[in-house]
């Protein structure tokens, strides 16, 4: 058994395993079902949540690579491999672009190190890493990824695991210091809402038998993110309503894609 193997706790529901099983994928174990099941029970849409925060990855990542010329992407907080991971989407549209891949679950490295595997034009690497390991991320990732030239910075669904909100926006703030001008931070994160008080029921849920515990923001906490960055059209929006190419419901996954 690797180290990474020895790693993996397959007694407790896990946040990246029941995202994988939300969106269809087999990468997951009957605890992870269980307690997936129960949080869909809770709030029935959930699974659309993870659906559509996997398309706003999608249009990001192409809208980048296609009209900013982005090529060079640090995914931070990776999930599961499942379909156009971010160095499919990129690659497809520039081969030669590059992908760091940031994760600390050691079933993702696992799964990323024999999946994900890019063009022979481009780069593709993972690193085992904390988000808030901020030295240490840009130190590895400055051997795949030159940080003298724009850098599209993804973070989604991963500052939510960083409860105290002031440390949640240094560490990103840190990370998009290091940075080029035109570089981009894309991040989608949960929301809380008056209106939707069924979300909240599966968080507390999820935070009282799962791993790793979230933080949801208001839509105004998550547009804090980006002071300081040009905000892309159309804002911090549902991400099912960031440049959709058809029109789908609104989900509490909010997102935004912003210019340094």
């Amino acid at each position: 058994m690797t180290d990474i193997e020895s790693r993996i706790d397959t007694s407790r529901p896990h946040t990246a395993r029941i995202w994988n099983y939300w969106t269809g994928g087999k990468d997951n174990y009957p605890v992870d079902r269980e307690a997936g099941d129960r949080i869909r029970e809770l709030h029935p849409g959930i699974g659309e949540y993870a659906k559509a925060d996997r398309l706003f990855l999608g249009r990001a990542v192409r809208y980048l690579a296609e009209q900013e010329g982005i090529r060079q992407f640090l995914d931070i907080g990776t999930g599961l491999p499942s379909a156009d991971n971010t160095h499919e989407v990129a690659q497809r549209v520039a081969p030669d672009a590059r992908v760091v891949y940031v994760d600390n679950d050691p079933l993702v490295l696992a799964h990323a190190r024999a999946l994900l595997v890019g063009t022979p034009e481009g780069r593709t690497d993972y690193l085992d890493a904390d988000l808030r390991d901020v030295d240490t991320i840009l130190a590895a990732a400055a051997k795949t990824l030159d940080f003298s030239q724009p850098v599209a910075l993804m973070l989604l669904g991963v500052v939510i695991f960083v409860e105290d909100d002031e440390e949640s926006y240094a560490v990103v703030r840190r990370l998009l210091d290091a940075l080029a001008p035109g570089s981009h931070l894309v991040l989608s994160h949960t929301v809380t809402h008056p209106d939707m008080p069924d979300v909240d029921a599966a968080v507390a849920f999820w935070n009282e038998h799962g791993t790793p515990k979230l933080t949801q923001r208001t839509p105004e906490a998550i547009a804090r993110y980006f002071d300081g960055l040009e905000l892309l059209e159309p804002g911090v929006v549902s991400c099912s309503a960031w440049r959709p190419e058809t029109p789908a419901p609104d989900v509490a996954m909010y997102a935004g894609v912003g210019r340094k």
